[in-house]
């Protein structure tokens, strides 16, 4: 019996094709840094990293390549934002289905004097820019938000609030963990003002690069978090005023880099729409069956309607995490069990403090793979009914 992986909001899993490829000939032919030589190999890989560059800011719409910034995850961009941008006396909204790489660090700046609120969604994972208005104040300087739940999919009106966000003169951060490469983005179209992204995700590439984007008018209000080297004005010891090069101290991760630039060519060639369709057929193939079973809950949304591939189950009567690991050592089913760090989420779905089994798709993925795993399902709950023991 061949792996079946089903836990792609985790990371994606296979890589785009030659990512691996790409990364090693980087290494073993001639890992250079950046910004630093001034010989062939370093303009050759400067060269990469600014194509990379190019290609984001295509991808995303923004303005110059020079916004898009790299750091090693989505968390640590918003970590820049939330802890440089913000100051004590501030006032944010959220969501209340956002990711602990949000609400931790929000949590620490409340402590320092910063205040927030979570705008409540529904118990589908849903909000609307309208739900935010009641929560505006006059200290209120941001929104932020997912665009899509990592727990149950549900995808959030990033438009609607980014407009909302222009009318009232505030800062919009999105957090694009669960979408980039799956959605389309457009920073003007949804006012976006911070972009943050992974790379190891929707768009296919390795685990440990990422980055953000930020739009001009946020260049000299957010306040490097991390500082020191950067190749350029080495004859000074204050740090950069200009974009990228002010947030990105010290030696970039120029192989996962190499390996995203990579993974976006062949986002381009297969295309994100076509790669999107495929994966909601999978996803609605697996909901029409999975949802018929016997103590079966899916949380939020029960259609592929305004929803990503993430699919949160919770067994009701049973013990998720023993699920999930019968999954996973009887029938070599990988999946992900337990609060997937969101708790305000669970709650907002009700499945606090039980957690999840969430199974999450690709493209890759077959139907033939669904049937395994649905089958899978009725054996071990049948099963745990009859008190088997199915180690």
């Amino acid at each position: 019996m061949k792996d079946i992986y089903f836990d792609n909001s985790s990371t994606s899993f296979p890589k785009a094709p030659n990512v691996g490829r790409a990364m090693g000939e980087f290494i073993e032919n001639g890992a250079f840094n950046i910004n630093r030589g001034s010989y062939e190999g370093a303009y050759e890989a400067g060269s990469a990293v600014l194509d990379t560059r190019e290609m984001l800011k295509d991808l995303f719409n923004c303005p110059n390549s020079k916004n898009v910034v790299f750091t090693p995850s989505v968390t640590y961009s918003l970590n820049f934002f939330i802890k440089g941008f913000l100051k004590p006396g501030d006032h944010v909204l959220v969501t209340s289905v956002e990711h602990n790489a949000v609400m931790r660090p929000l949590v620490q700046m409340e402590k320092l004097g910063v205040e927030f609120d979570a705008v409540p969604c529904d118990e589908e994972g849903g909000v609307t820019a309208d739900d935010f208005r009641a929560y505006i104040k006059e200290n209120t300087k941001a929104i932020i938000t997912t665009h899509a739940s990592n727990v149950c999919g549900t995808i959030i009106p990033i438009e609607e609030i980014g407009a909302l966000c222009k009318e009232k003169g505030l800062v919009y951060a999105v957090d694009t963990a669960q979408t980039a490469g799956i959605l389309n983005i457009d920073m003007q179209k949804a006012n976006i003002d911070f972009l943050a992204f992974t790379g190891h995700k929707g768009l296919l590439g390795p685990q440990g690069i990422g980055g953000f984007i930020a739009s001009d008018k946020l260049e000299g209000l957010i306040e490097p978090v991390i500082s020191g080297g950067t190749g350029s004005l080495s004859d000074s010891e204050e740090i950069p005023d200009f974009l990228p090069d002010r947030f990105e101290s010290g030696t970039l991760n120029l192989p996962g880099i190499i390996g995203l630039h990579q993974a976006l060519v062949y986002l381009k060639e297969a295309g994100i729409d076509n790669m999107r369709n495929e994966k909601m057929e999978i996803t609605k193939y697996f909901l029409d069956q999975v949802k018929e079973i016997e103590g079966v809950k899916v949380a939020g949304k029960k259609t592929v309607e305004g929803r990503l591939g993430v699919v949160s189950i919770d067994f009701e009567g049973f013990d998720n995490s023993i699920v999930s690991f019968y999954l996973s050592s009887k029938y070599k089913i990988m999946t992900r069990v337990g609060m997937h760090c969101a708790p305000r989420a669970h709650k907002t779905l009700k499945t606090f403090p039980q957690g999840t089994v969430r199974f999450s798709f690709s493209h890759f993925n077959t139907k033939e793979e669904v049937d395994v795993c649905i089958d899978s399902i009725k054996t071990i709950l049948s099963d745990l009914r009859q008190g088997e023991d199915l180690i």
